[in-house]
C-alpha cells in the first residue's frame, strides 16, 4: 500500500519505489495484503479485449529493499462485545416477596452475623440413593446432593432443592458450594407455607464455584433453588448450602441522606468558559493565502475499502459477497475502523499539509506534507490517488505516491527520519526556510505532491464494468479544487520499537482521507468506478467537517468509535488516551480488547457495589444499553434513578435511604475481589401490552416493562437507558443563547411548548444550563462523566470525592472524607474524548460499489425514498422538538467542533411527553413527564453497532423499533404522533427510511 506499487501483467512484475512520481502506466496495483488483489488470480473473463498500453520499465538502479524490511501490518481481529447472557426466555417469573416475608424494619442488625440451620432438605428428585438433598446441609463439603437427571426425567432442567427451617427464620446470607455441574441459571424462592412461593433472587451466567448471596433481608420458613440451566449434561450438584442471620457484616446500613440541588430556574445562570484559542488549530490561513491543514492518523491494520470476504467486479476475480444463488453474503467485517493492539502507545501521529493552491499568481499549486511521529521512522508511505482505472483491484491500489525529498531515507536500513517537534498553533514550523529549497518542508522525509498522475481512460464493457479502453488521460499539474485522496503508513523498525520499550508491531496501515485542494479535507464516500472517493455533500454532514466518512469494510460495529475526521494531530493522542479509559475495568484495570497493556492507574478505584466496571459496558459499542427484552433480566446496564417521595421548592430531591440516587446492583469483595450478590437489582417482572391502529390498518404491538426489586421499592425511581456517546462535543459547543432562543413561554399551535432545565455545575457552583441526561440535569461533559463514574461504576473523583455523595450534598467534599478514585488526568482525558467523538455522515447517497458486489444493508439506500421521507418529517413537524440543524459556537477549547453546521435532531429541550412516558422523578425544572429531546443522529445506525445486543428506543428501551418510539409519544407531541398514524403507508414507509439513514 503506498510504499510499493507493483504492474502485474499475465507474465512477470516490474517494481519502482512508489515515493517516485511516474507515469500511472507505469503503475497497475498496489501489493499490500488483505482485501482482494486479484491481479494474481485466474485471466479475467466475460470481458471484451481491451488495450493495454506498454509499461514503463523503471531505472535499474532503483533496487527494493529485502521484503523482510516491510511486513505486512498483522491482522486484528474485531473483538466482541461480551455482554453477559440473557435470561432463558419463557423461564419461570415469580412475584417478589410481599412484606410479611420481608424482615422488620425493627430487627436489629448492629452485630455480627451468627448461623442458622436448616433442619431438614428435600428435591424434586435425587439421582441416587447416595447423594440425597439431606448431603446438602450436612456439614460436610466432600458429600453432595445431586439432582435426578438420568433417563426418565422429563426435564433435568426443572430440578430443585428445598430447605425448611421449621418456623420463620431472619436469613440475612446464603452461601453455595458447587461441585462441577453446577447451575448457570437459577433462581432463589422462599415461602412460609411451602405452597406460596415468591422470588428473591435470580442469577444468569453464574460460573459455578463458591456463590455468596448478601442482604437477603427475609424472614421465612423455606428457601428453594430453583433450576433453570444446567452447566452440564449432568444433575445440579451442590456440596452444602450455608445460612446466617441478617448482620452488620452481610447487611446495607441506612444512608445519611440529603437533597440533591437543583436550581429553582436559570436566574443567574453562567455560561460554560470559552477559551479565546483552541487547544490544537486543525486549520488556518497564512498571510499569503497559503492553506495549512494539521490531523492526526492511528494505526489501522487495513485499508477502507477491504472487507471480510473477496470483491472484485464482474469478471475479474473473486466475489464473495454474494452467494451461488446471487443473495447477499457477509463473511465477516474487514480490519478499518476496529482498534490496533495499544492504539493509545506510540500509534498516533500528525500529518500538515500546506497547500498553495490559494495564494494570488501560482499556478502550479502543490501540496508539502510534514509528518509528526512519536519514534523514528523511515521515509516513503505516502499515497495521494488511488488506482480507480485498474478493475483488478477494487479494495486498494494506489498510482501516485508524491515525491519524498531525500529518496535515501527510504532506502537506506534503519529508520533515517528523525522525531520532530511539532509546531505551535497557526505558525509553521520552518516559515522561512525548509529542505532542499523547499520552504515549509521539515526536512528530507517530507514529500511533495504537485502532479495529479496520468490514467488509463475507461469505457463500460459489456458487463458494464470500467475498464481501460486502450486511450491515456495525460498527467497534468494539480488544480484548485482537486479532489485527492490520502494515506499514510507507519514504518518504523522493531529496533526502533525495542529501543523505546515497545513489543508490538512496527508496520501499520492508517485512515483514508479526502482533501480538496484549496479547501482542506472533507468526510467521503465511494462513486463509480470502483468506490473511488468524492466528498460528501453538506446536506449529509450531520456532525459538520468531522462526520465519519461512509464504511466500506464492514466495520459498523465500530462507526461509533471514530474521532472527527478532521481531528488535529495532538488531539488525536488526547482521543486514543480517553478511549483506554473508558474501555478499562476500574478494578482489575483490564482492557475490554484483548491484546492491550494493563492501565494500572485504573485499578482498585471502584466500590464495592456498582453497576459495571467500565463505561463500554453499558454505552454498548458507545451505543445504547441493553434493553429490557425478557423476564427476569438484570437491568445492570440502565440506570435506575432512585429517590424518596416528594422534592422540596427548588425542585430538589432526597436520595433514597438504601440506595441513595442510585441502585447499583452489583458487587463484589474489596479484599479478596470475588463477586458478590447483594441484591440491590432491578429486573423484568413481565410485560404490558396496548395495540395501536395506524390509517392503513396496520396493527403496531406496544410494549412496556415491569420491574421488579430484589430489595425495597423504592418511592421514586426512573429506568433510564445509556444513551449513544457521539457528537456530545458538538453539543457542549452550542451556544446557550442558540439553544434558549428556541424556549417557549406559551405553546404553539401544535401545543409544543419547550424548557430548559438548569443545574449546579459540581465544581464552581455557578448555575448553568442543562444539557446532558435524559432530564438536561447535566451542565457539562466534564459533569456528565464524573457523575456517570460515581452512581453507575462507584468510582469517585475530584467533583465527587467520596461515596457519601450518592447519599446527597452535605458530605459529598473533602473535607468530609475522599476515597481512590479517578485520577484528575484520567478524567480529563475521558472528557476530552467525548468532545472529540465524531458522528456518522447521513447515508443518504448511493455508492459505486464494483458491478456485481452486494452492497452492505446499512449502505444499500433509496435516495429518493429518503428525500421524500425527509419532507414527511419536516411536513407533520417532527422538526418541532427534533431541530434538524444548528451552529456550534467557538465557546470549545477543541477546533474540530468550533463554527460547525451541525445536524443533531435535538434542540436540547425539556418537553412534556404525557403520562404514558412518564416516571415519578423529578430533576430541577424536568418533572416527571418531562424529558429533553434526544438527538437523533445515528439512530439508523442503533442495530448494527449492537451488533446482535438487544436494543430499544425511548428513555428505558420500552420501543423495540422507531414506529413504537414515534407511537408512544404524548403530551406536547400528541398532534404531531396523531399525524404521524394518519400517514398514507408511502409516506410512513419513507419517513422511516428517512430516520434509518441518519
Amino acid at each position: 500500500m503506498g510504499l510499493w506499487s507493483f504492474v502485474k501483467p499475465a507474465a512477470d512484475r516490474h517494481i519502482v519505489p512508489a515515493w517516485l512520481l511516474v507515469s500511472a502506466l507505469a503503475l497497475a496495483v498496489s501489493g499490500c495484503g488483505g482485501g482482494s488483489d486479484s491481479a494474481d488470480s485466474a485471466p479475467p473473463v466475460a470481458t471484451p479485449p481491451v488495450v493495454t498500453p506498454p509499461v514503463a520499465t523503471p531505472p535499474p538502479t532503483q533496487t527494493p529493499p529485502p521484503a523482510d524490511d516491510l511486513p505486512e501490518p498483522e491482522l486484528e481481529t474485531a473483538p466482541s462485545a461480551n455482554i453477559k447472557p440473557l435470561p432463558k426466555p419463557g423461564g419461570p417469573s415469580l412475584p417478589p416477596p410481599p412484606a410479611e416475608l420481608r424482615l422488620s424494619a425493627a430487627y436489629n442488625k448492629s452485630g455480627a452475623a451468627t448461623q442458622v440451620f436448616a433442619l431438614s432438605a428435600s428435591s424434586s428428585g435425587d439421582e441416587n440413593n447416595n447423594n440425597t438433598a439431606a448431603k446438602a446441609i450436612d456439614g460436610d463439603l466432600t458429600s453432595r446432593w445431586e439432582s435426578a437427571w438420568g433417563n426418565g426425567v422429563a426435564d433435568a432442567n426443572n430440578a430443585w432443592l428445598q430447605f425448611d427451617f421449621g418456623a420463620k427464620t431472619a436469613i440475612g446470607y446464603i452461601k453455595l458450594y458447587w461441585e462441577n455441574a453446577y447451575a448457570e441459571e437459577y433462581a432463589i424462592y422462599i415461602s412460609d407455607d411451602g405452597q406460596d412461593w415468591y422470588q428473591l433472587r435470580y442469577v444468569t451466567g453464574a460460573q459455578g464455584g463458591t456463590e455468596e448471596f448478601f442482604n437477603l433481608n427475609i424472614d421465612a420458613r423455606y428457601v428453594r433453588l430453583q433450576g433453570i440451566k444446567r452447566h452440564t449434561q449432568y444433575g445440579y450438584s451442590l456440596f452444602e448450602a450455608e445460612f446466617k442471620t441478617p448482620g452488620s457484616d452481610n447487611s446495607l446500613p441506612l444512608l445519611d441522606t440529603s437533597y440533591v440541588p437543583y436550581p429553582l430556574s436559570g436566574k443567574g445562570r453562567q455560561p460554560l468558559p470559552a477559551p479565546a484559542e483552541p487547544v490544537e488549530s486543525v486549520r488556518f490561513t497564512l498571510a499569503d493565502g497559503t492553506l495549512v491543514t494539521r490531523f492526526g492518523m492511528v494505526g489501522r491494520s487495513r485499508h477502507a475499502r477491504e472487507r471480510g470476504e473477496e470483491w472484485n467486479e464482474i469478471g475479474f476475480g473473486l466475489n464473495e459477497t454474494v452467494d451461488a444463488q446471487g443473495n447477499p453474503a457477509d463473511k465477516g467485517p474487514g480490519a478499518h475502523l476496529n482498534f490496533i493492539a495499544n492504539y493509545f502507545k506510540n500509534r498516533t501521529w500528525g500529518v500538515e499539509f500546506i497547500d498553495n493552491s490559494n495564494v494570488a499568481g501560482v499556478t502550479a499549486p502543490s501540496i508539502i506534507v510534514n509528518q509528526y511521529y512519536q519514534q523514528a521512522q523511515k521515509g516513503g508511505g505516502h499515497s495521494f490517488v488511488r488506482r480507480f482505472d485498474e478493475p483488478n483491484v477494487t479494495g486498494f491500489g494506489w498510482m501516485s505516491p508524491g515525491r519524498l525529498l531525500d529518496n535515501s531515507t527510504y532506502l537506506s536500513d534503519g529508520a533515517p527520519c528523525p522525531i520532530v517537534q511539532k509546531p505551535a498553533n497557526g505558525v509553521l514550523l520552518n516559515p522561512n526556510t525548509g529542505y532542499n529549497g523547499i520552504i515549509g518542508a521539515n526536512d528530507g522525509c517530507s514529500v511533495v505532491f504537485d502532479t495529479y498522475p496520468g490514467h488509463r481512460a475507461l469505457s463500460a464493457n459489456a458487463d458494464g464494468v470500467m475498464v481501460p479502453n486502450g486511450n491515456n488521460v495525460a498527467a497534468r499539474a494539480l488544480k484548485k479544487g482537486d479532489i485527492i485522496e490520502f494515506t499514510g503508513s507507519f514504518f518504523s523498525t522493531r529496533e526502533v520499537m525495542d529501543a523505546i520499550g515497545d513489543n508490538g508491531g512496527f508496520r501499520y496501515y492508517t485512515n483514508e482521507l479526502t482533501y480538496v485542494m484549496g479547501q482542506g479535507l472533507r468526510p467521503w464516500y465511494g462513486v463509480q468506478p470502483r468506490l473511488m472517493n468524492e466528498p460528501l455533500p453538506d446536506s449529509t454532514l450531520q456532525g459538520g467537517l468531522g462526520s465519519v466518512s461512509y464504511d466500506y469494510a464492514d466495520n459498523a460495529t465500530f462507526i461509533f468509535q471514530q474521532p472527527h475526521n478532521n481531528i488535529g494531530m495532538q488531539n488525536i493522542q488526547r482521543f486514543m488516551e480517553g478511549r483506554r479509559w473508558l474501555h478499562t475495568n476500574l478494578w482489575t484495570g483490564e482492557h475490554n480488547e484483548d491484546g492491550n497493556d494493563r492501565n494500572d492507574a485504573g485499578r482498585f478505584l471502584q466500590g464495592p457495589r456498582f453497576n459495571q466496571s467500565s463505561c463500554f459496558n453499558c454505552h454498548v459499542s458507545n451505543g445504547r444499553s441493553v434493553a429490557p427484552t425478557v423476564v427476569n433480566q438484570r437491568l445492570d446496564t440502565m440506570a435506575i434513578r432512585t429517590g424518596a417521595t416528594g422534592t422540596d421548592a427548588n425542585g430538589n430531591y432526597l436520595p433514597h435511604p438504601i440506595y441513595g440516587q442510585a441502585m447499583q446492583m452489583n458487587a463484589r469483595s474489596t479484599t479478596t475481589g470475588a463477586v458478590q450478590n447483594w441484591g440491590n437489582a432491578a429486573v423484568v417482572a413481565g410485560f404490558t401490552t396496548k395495540n395501536v391502529q395506524l390509517a392503513d390498518g396496520t396493527v403496531v404491538e406496544l410494549r412496556k416493562p415491569e420491574i421488579a426489586f430484589e430489595g425495597p421499592v423504592p418511592e421514586a425511581y426512573s429506568v433510564r437507558s445509556a444513551q449513544p456517546l457521539i457528537g456530545m462535543g458538538l453539543l457542549e459547543a452550542i451556544a446557550d443563547e442558540t439553544i434558549l432562543a428556541r424556549v417557549r413561554t406559551t405553546p404553539d399551535a401544535d401545543g409544543v411548548l419547550g424548557t430548559a432545565n438548569y443545574a449546579y455545575d459540581p465544581e464552581t457552583g455557578d448555575v448553568r444550563l442543562g444539557r446532558y441526561g435524559w432530564k438536561a440535569g447535566k451542565v457539562s461533559l466534564r459533569h456528565q462523566v464524573a457523575n456517570a463514574a460515581l452512581l453507575d461504576m462507584s468510582v469517585t473523583s475530584s467533583i465527587y470525592p467520596n461515596r457519601d455523595c450518592l447519599a446527597g450534598a452535605t458530605h459529598c467534599d473533602a473535607a468530609s472524607g475522599t476515597e481512590p478514585g479517578l485520577p484528575d488526568e484520567a478524567l480529563q482525558l475521558m472528557t476530552e474524548y467525548l468532545h472529540l467523538l465524531a458522528v456518522p455522515a447521513q447515508r443518504s447517497l448511493v455508492s459505486g460499489f464494483p458491478k456485481g458486489v452486494s452492497p452492505m444493508a446499512y449502505l444499500d439506500v433509496e435516495p429518493a425514498k429518503i428525500a421524500q421521507g425527509e419532507q414527511v418529517f419536516k411536513a407533520i413537524r417532527c422538526n418541532a422538538c427534533h431541530v434538524s440543524e444548528v451552529q456550534t459556537s467557538a465557546r470549545s477549547p477543541f477546533d474540530e467542533v468550533r463554527n460547525q453546521t451541525i445536524r443533531p435532531y435535538t434542540d436540547m429541550l425539556l418537553h412534556d411527553m404525557g403520562e404514558e412516558l412518564a416516571d415519578n422523578f423529578a430533576e430541577g425544572l424536568a418533572g416527571g413527564s418531562m424529558w429533553r429531546t434526544p438527538a437523533l443522529w445515528g439512530i439508523g445506525y442503533t442495530e448494527h453497532v449492537a451488533a446482535g445486543t438487544p436494543i430499544g428506543y425511548l428513555h428505558d428501551s420500552r420501543a423495540r423499533t422507531l414506529t413504537e418510539a414515534i407511537l408512544w409519544h404524548g403530551g406536547e407531541a400528541e398532534v404531531i404522533k396523531n399525524r404521524f398514524i394518519n400517514l398514507p403507508t408511502e409516506e410512513r414507509q419513507a419517513l422511516l427510511a428517512f430516520l434509518k439513514s441518519l
